[in-house]
This record gives C-alpha cells, structure tokens and sequence, in this order.
C-alpha cells in the first residue's frame, strides 16, 4: 500500500504530536502502562514522518549517494562491455555460417 507524503506527513506528525501530549496526561493519572504506550506511539508516528520526509536518510544520504553513482557508473561500464562482446559474437557468427556456407556450396 503506498502513503502518499503529502496527505499521510502531516497526519504522521499531528499523531505523533498528540500521542506525546498523551503521555504527559497518563502519567498525571498515574497510567504507567498507558504513559509509555503513548510515549511509544509517539516515537513510532514521529520516526514515520521522518521516513516520508527523508530526515533519516538526509544524514547518512551523501555516503549512500556517493555509493550509489559509483554503482550506477560501474554498471553503465557493464553494459557498455556486454554490448560490445554481443556485437563480437554476432561477427563471429557470422563469420562462421559464412564459411559453412562456403565449404557446403559445390565447387565452380
């Protein structure tokens, strides 16, 4: 199932925001149980507006971009060699079946 960010972002950090809010309110009414599911709640909600935000992946993301370019050059490399050895095979087939031919065809 896909959560749109623009809908579910705002959504996340008002759930996240309420549930804090909630925590304060159990532990007034001396709820341990209810304080810390709250407080859970809360984590959990504000980690998930992060992730639609990219925070998380904003910290670490130069490394990873970084890594990823490198990888994506390397695969372009790759195709740029498999492309070549397929056209090398394709002359060297063809190079083949015309000598098959050649010694197949009757003399003159």
């Amino acid at each position: 199932m896909t959560f749109p960010p623009r809908i579910w972002k705002p959504i996340a950090w008002g759930l996240c925001i309420l549930n804090v809010a909630g925590v304060a309110f159990a532990a007034n009414g001396g709820e341990a149980v209810h304080a810390t599911t709250h407080a859970a709640l809360g984590v959990l909600f504000g980690l998930w507006a992060l992730r639609m935000q990219g925070g998380p992946a904003q910290i670490t993301g130069s490394k990873s971009d970084a890594r990823l370019e490198a990888l994506e050059r390397e695969m372009d490399g790759l195709r740029q060699e498999l492309a070549e050895t397929q056209e090398r095979l394709d002359f060297a087939e063809r190079v083949l079946s015309q000598q098959r031919a050649d010694r197949l065809e009757p003399p003159k």
